[in-house]
């Protein structure tokens, strides 16, 4: 698998199914973590991405510390506006993963301190818009990086 998509504490089913459709095109595993701002069974959620779901390579975590915990390993990346590197400078590579924060807040800024080094920002052209769709902003960093993977 090319990539692991990570939302932490999504709030809205549509962008997180529209996430999950997006995952699968992409050849990415999705990893929710808790707590959600729906249930997992809302058929919202399922409609979003359509009858992919059940082909989906889904993994839960009750919170964060479990995720960080179990992917210590891992080479990750966030995104986040308050970053100042832009996600073109991220040195993609297979099997990392993209962590999103929730669609309300973003991440947290106790992960945004622990991460710094490891921040990035899709740019916004005009001071009218704080943020993209969480969902815009998951297609366009993965398949940015599926673009970098052919080189």
């Amino acid at each position: 698998m090319p990539y692991n998509i990570v939302l932490i504490e999504p709030e809205i089913h549509t962008n997180t199914g529209n996430i999950g459709r997006l995952s699968l095109a992409s050849g990415s595993i999705l990893h929710l973590v808790k707590p959600f701002g729906f249930e997992i069974t809302d058929s919202r959620l399922k409609r979003a991405g359509l009858d992919y779901w059940k082909h989906i390579e889904l993994h839960t975590y009750e919170n964060a510390d479990e995720f960080f915990e179990m992917h210590k390993d891992k080479k990750m990346t966030f995104l986040s506006s308050h970053a100042k590197k832009e996600y073109y400078d991220i040195p993609y590579e297979d099997d990392m993963f993209f962590v999103f924060g929730k669609e309300s807040a973003g991440l947290s800024k106790q992960i945004t301190d622990q991460f710094a080094d490891q921040l990035y920002k899709i740019p916004l052209h005009n001071p009218h818009i704080r943020s993209l769709n969480l969902a815009n902003a998951v297609g366009i960093v993965v398949y940015e990086g599926l673009r970098n993977l052919r080189k």
